[in-house]
């Protein structure tokens, strides 16, 4: 198991990491950050301000 991981969307705009030697699963892409998974759940508490999916906003 990769210790490198990616930050994803869904199409709700909701975010997660996933590891990045792996295919990402059905409707989630790539963010655009990838790093440790400190780095990246650091990075998704900066950004993802609204948790509310963007259906409900």
């Amino acid at each position: 198991m990769s210790d490198r991981y990616l930050v994803v969307l869904n199409d709700e705009e909701q975010y997660s990491i996933w590891w990045a030697d792996r295919d990402l699963p059905a409707g989630w892409r790539a963010e655009g950050t990838g790093g440790t998974k400190d780095e990246c759940l650091r990075h998704i508490e900066q950004v993802w301000t609204d948790m509310r999916p963007r259906s409900l906003r």
